[in-house]
């Protein structure tokens, strides 16, 4: 099995992945426990897997196509948070849902959008080689959308430290550790051997992310459905309107059809396992009803993904 292979087939990897873990979460309170308690280690390897693969060193290589880079800046940091402080109006009434919702909505992924964008014949390079600056930005605009749309909610709902050591823990740490092996590996073969190994790591290692964040939250989703059911015409809107945007912003700097797509991709496809964390060290009071709807945006995404692979490439057609 090469590594091309399993990237090449990584989606069926995940479904099969959040499947197994949707059985297992719902037939053994013992597994749902062990799950539980990987989802910090899972998701730590995982993000120093992913960062491994970003070239952050190359961050100028982002800017290369500016046209590229402005229309994702607009559709992914000013367009989508508009659009998801409306949509998310009618969540105001549960502090714990909107909370979980804004997390979700309004991070742009840095994983696997790669992949559905290729998938979807968008320029799957464009989006990697921006991977850097759009994790960078959404981590520096994430406590600024959350203080300007939660208002004086933000400092009751959000504890700084328990916030703050799960943002360095899990994703400062992992991002400054690549940074470092990316860094050694220009001067030493042992570093560039071990980022080789990793390589091969980031669909394994989302796999049993998946696994282990579905399988633990899956019965919380499951008996809190009727909690959890004013979310689902929230994700609905989202998975509409987003693309939408980021073909509307397309168009406002003249991209070519596979970069509009890739725009159309990235303002669609969110970064759920990256945020969850932030969600697990929210108050206990509405930690796990929060944490349940970044898992619920997760599911409708894998679902509405599917769809974008037909709908992305027919409303963005070759000129």
């Amino acid at each position: 099995m090469s590594r091309d292979w399993l990237e090449e087939h990584q989606i069926a990897f995940y479904f099969a992945a959040v499947v197994a873990a949707a059985i297992a979460g719902l037939s053994s309170a013992q597994f749902t426990g062990v799950a539980a308690m990987a989802i910090t280690p899972a998701i730590a390897v995982l993000m120093y897997a992913m960062f491994l693969q970003i070239p952050f060193l190359e961050l100028r290589e982002a800017f290369a196509n500016r046209r590229f880079v402005g229309a994702l800046l607009l559709a992914n940091f000013l367009l989508v948070p508009l659009m998801v402080w409306l949509v998310t109006w009618p969540l105001s009434s549960n502090q714990a849902l909107l909370v979980g919702a804004l997390l979700v909505l309004l991070t742009p992924c840095i994983d696997y959008v790669v992949v559905f964008t290729h998938l979807g014949k968008g320029d799957s390079r464009l989006v990697l080689a921006a991977t850097p600056l759009l994790l960078l930005l959404q981590l520096l605009l994430l406590p600024l959308y959350l203080q300007l749309i939660l208002g004086s909610q933000a400092g009751t709902v959000i504890e700084l430290w328990p916030f703050a050591e799960a943002f360095l823990l899990l994703i400062v740490l992992p991002l400054v550790a690549a940074v470092l092996t990316e860094s050694g590996g220009r001067r030493s073969l042992l570093v560039r051997a071990w980022s080789a190994g990793w390589a091969w790591l980031p669909v394994p290692a989302m796999a049993l992310v998946l696994i282990v964040v579905v399988g633990s939250q899956i019965e919380a989703v499951v008996y809190q459905l009727d909690i959890l059911a004013p979310l689902l015409p929230v994700y609905g809107a989202f998975l509409l309107l987003a693309p939408a945007l980021g073909v509307l912003s397309s168009r406002l700097f003249g991209l070519e059809a596979s970069a509009a797509r890739a725009v159309a991709f990235s303002s669609g496809t969110r970064n759920s396992l990256v945020v969850l964390p932030l969600a697990l060290a929210l108050p206990e009071s509405i930690r796990a009803l929060a944490a349940a709807a970044v898992i619920t945006q997760t599911l409708v995404e894998l679902i509405g993904e599917l769809i974008y692979l037909r709908a992305i490439p027919a409303m963005v057609r070759n000129s």
